[in-house]
């Protein structure tokens, strides 16, 4: 993703701005991996953005009945229309997301701080495969939809309505920082063979000179059961 390069921040301008990379790389069995980064102003604490990015996707599986139940392995293809986190605060709609001509991910507008963005051309939200969502940490106007995105424990849990009624609810298995200068692809958007969810953010120190975090906070999370809404 990419957003418009902001003005190196000061302590006098509260103006945030923030950009999204991730370089494209083929990864497995060739499903895309997407490697992000944002940008804000010294008046935002040095929490995540966040992007997440799905795998390719595998056979569908049966849908789920009326009342809640278990899907270990994956759900058909549907798109995803909101996504719902209540321990952080997240109420949020989705827009699609693509791979731009310069091999980046593209950013969800920045003119909305309250959107998640998902990359379309990989797993849906519960589709079997890895599944990324993207979301900005902070935009010009203040905090975004994935500001506290760092602060998930292992057991949360993650509601992601589809565009076919179902709501797929993901379990956080753990949140990780990492190095942008070291991130471990492989281990982010690999293929268990099962429905994972990836959230990744920015984090760590913000680097005034770049005008972009050092880390990436990634949330590990996968399908845990599914129920129509």
């Amino acid at each position: 993703m990419a957003a418009p390069q902001p003005s190196t921040p000061d302590s006098a301008s509260p103006a945030i701005g923030r950009s999204l990379l991730w370089p494209l790389i083929a990864v497995g069995l060739g499903f895309l991996l997407v490697y992000n980064s944002f940008d804000a102003s010294a008046g935002v604490p040095p929490a995540p953005s966040v992007v997440s990015l799905p795998a390719a996707s595998a056979p569908a599986a049966p849908s789920p009945s009326a009342s809640t139940s278990a899907a270990p392995s994956g759900l058909p293809r549907s798109e995803p229309e909101r996504i719902s986190i209540k321990s952080i605060a997240v109420d949020a709609p989705f827009t699609p997301l693509s791979v731009g001509p310069s091999g980046q991910l593209d950013a969800p507008p920045a003119s909305d701080p309250n959107l998640a963005g998902w990359f379309k051309d990989g797993a849906t939200p519960g589709e079997r495969g890895t599944s990324v969502v993207a979301g900005h940490v902070d935009t010009k106007t203040g905090p975004a939809v994935f500001l506290l995105l760092s602060t998930l424990k292992a057991g949360n849990t993650v509601d992601i309505t589809r565009e076919d009624g179902v709501v797929a609810t993901f379990e956080v298995d753990s949140v990780e920082t990492f190095s942008k200068a070291d991130f471990p692809d492989d281990r982010v958007y690999a293929d268990k063979g099962t429905a994972q969810l990836r959230l990744i953010t920015c984090g760590g120190v913000y680097d005034k000179k770049k005008k972009d975090y050092e880390d990436n906070v990634v949330v590990f999370a996968h399908l845990a059961s599914a129920r129509n809404s």
